[in-house]
């Protein structure tokens, strides 16, 4: 479903004309299979970001192949990319990015807006998810009203609600107390098997990352690690 192959990615720093180039990624290679999770793991710095930011389409790599359902997305132009995104990705971040004067029911049906979906279907698919996440008491309820781990099952239903195959998840629980976290890192799994959707997650945290099929582990933008394949 994902092949990432040789991808190399710098930064420049410093004054124009005195730049230093920095690398973030450095030949980094990594395959997904359909219905996994799959997260890569390392700490501050170590260029997990950059490489979710590269495979999202929001930067072109410098180097190196990206392939998402059989397409080279690092050759899509700027606009054919936020279609890409559009119709093949799902986004959990850490803040929660939620829109302040939105409710939650309105939070998740967003993205179906923005697609053109008619309404009648848009409710239907929102009540339907909103009952999956546990949260039909609180449908009404805007951001400032809710938990942080009710504001995070609002971002995984927005994810969700346009029947993505991949979602991409940038620390999911990493704004969570640790009972909290357990209570999405368990919705998470139950999402995957149950619609077969797959999770590519983001994370500094081992305990996070060992939910996964796959492991993945960047250190200072490289692999130390090749993804073996594990039961969870």
């Amino acid at each position: 479903m994902i092949h990432i192959q040789d991808v190399t990615h710098t930064f420049s720093i410093g004054k124009k004309g005195k730049e230093k180039r920095v690398p973030v990624l450095k030949n980094v290679s990594i395959d997904i299979n359909k219905g996994e999770i799959v997260s890569i793991v390392g700490k501050s710095g170590s260029g997990k970001s950059t490489l979710l930011h590269v495979l999202a389409g929001f930067m072109k790599p410098e180097s190196g192949s990206i392939k998402v359902l059989n397409q080279e997305t690092a050759k899509l132009s700027e606009s054919e990319h936020a279609e890409f995104r559009l119709n093949n990705f799902g986004f959990i971040f850490q803040n929660f990015q939620l829109m302040p004067g939105l409710t939650a029911f309105e939070n998740i049906e967003l993205p179906l807006k923005l697609k053109g979906v008619p309404k009648s279907e848009r409710r239907v698919n929102v009540e339907a998810l909103i009952q999956k996440v546990g949260l039909s008491a609180v449908a009404d309820h805007y951001p400032n009203e809710l938990s942080g781990g009710q504001q995070q099952r609002v971002s995984i239903a927005r994810a969700l609600v346009s029947n993505p195959p991949i979602i991409l998840a940038d620390e999911p629980t990493g704004s969570l107390d640790s009972e909290t976290e357990n209570e999405i890192l368990i919705l998470i799994q139950s999402l995957n098997k149950s619609l077969g959707i797959t999770f590519v997650i983001i994370t500094h945290d081992d305990e996070v990352a060992n939910i996964a099929h796959r492991k993945y582990r960047l250190h200072d933008g490289a692999l130390v690690n090749g993804g073996a394949l594990h039961v969870v």
